[in-house]
């Protein structure tokens, strides 16, 4: 590219060689050029005007910032109201939490009062604070989740607690012989009888459930296995340990299907029907024995279908 420079005063025309990089780098410099001269100006004559309060240009600036504030404000309003529904929603969702955590607190016996020796909450009561539903403050809304969020902590230790304990009762609950050994109807009942031999009274110190050799025989709770083996007047017995002193017994076996020191479970197969011992044919006796002194074994049955009393609250906190 070539450039003519011609002049009156000059006798002779000048050639101004130009080649592709120095015709960029020139246009560089002079977009540098413009963008300095504006920010000279911007700053020299508008925040000038802005702030002396000239005539005309003070109010085209004071409306570019106005606007610019008016924009940022209403973008800041739409987030904060969003979040504000999204705290609403999760407000609603945790009230719902905690009407279920009451329900499943009383099944296991829990108060929720008697938690505060364990941990001390804002109020102890329900709600929370207030939200405007126009324009929140972000101060607002960061006090809301703090708090939502100490609720949420609060029904979690709760349910914690309330599993703890209906596990315990669960627990408890497969431990107390309250399954039916055998299936099928009861024969002769605990307590003082005519002795099926010798035709003279005498104490009866179990259940006897009548039926056909080889019927299944089920553990009556879940325990220890004492002993499998031959007892005398029991004939093939199995006695199970169910902790606490409690032990039950199943007597006059046809086979015995389990071995001292054995774990078994409520309604694991122990043994079968059988005649075995002092018997006048097949039957199982069943007996449960507390500190190794009979109880009515009936009692035990019926208790099985009777709500589970729970442990406090205090006694575990206790443990």
């Amino acid at each position: 590219m070539q450039v003519l420079i011609t002049h009156s005063r000059i006798a002779r025309t000048r050639v101004l060689h130009l080649s592709v990089p120095k015709l960029a780098l020139a246009t560089v410099a002079l977009a540098l050029l413009l963008m300095l001269l504006s920010g000279a100006i911007y700053h020299f004559v508008f925040l000038k005007a802005a702030r002396e309060g000239w005539p005309v240009v003070s109010q085209i600036v004071n409306l570019i910032v106005r606007d610019g504030f008016a924009q940022r404000d209403r973008f800041m309003r739409e987030n904060l109201d969003a979040m504000a529904q999204k705290v609403g929603d999760m407000q609603a969702k945790l009230v719902r939490l905690e009407l279920m955590s009451e329900r499943v607190s009383g099944l296991a016996g829990v108060r929720a009062d008697d938690l505060k020796t364990l941990r001390r909450v804002d109020g102890g009561g329900k709600g929370g604070p207030y939200v405007p539903a126009r324009e929140p403050s972000l101060a607002q809304l960061q006090h809301v989740v703090d708090h939502m969020d100490e609720r949420a902590d609060w029904q979690s230790d709760l349910f914690s607690i309330s599993e703890s304990l209906l596990f315990q009762t669960r627990l408890a609950a497969l431990r107390v012989p309250g399954q039916a050994p055998v299936d099928g109807p009861v024969g002769s009942g605990f307590g003082v009888r005519s002795d099926p031999i010798t035709g003279r009274s005498a104490l009866h110190s179990g259940l006897d459930f009548p039926n056909e050799p080889g019927t299944p025989i089920l553990a009556s709770a879940s325990g220890v296995v004492l002993s499998s083996n031959y007892q005398g007047e029991y004939g093939k017995a199995v006695e199970i340990d169910h902790g606490n002193g409690l032990v039950t017994r199943y007597a006059h076996a046809q086979k015995v299907l389990v071995q001292a020191g054995q774990m078994v479970k409520r309604g694991q197969l122990i043994a079968e029907v059988g005649s075995t011992g002092r018997s006048t044919g097949p039957h199982l006796h069943f007996e449960v024995l507390l500190q190794g002194v009979p109880q009515d074994p009936a009692r035990f049955l019926a208790a099985a279908l009777a709500p589970s009393p729970v442990p406090p609250l205090a006694a575990m906190v206790r443990h």
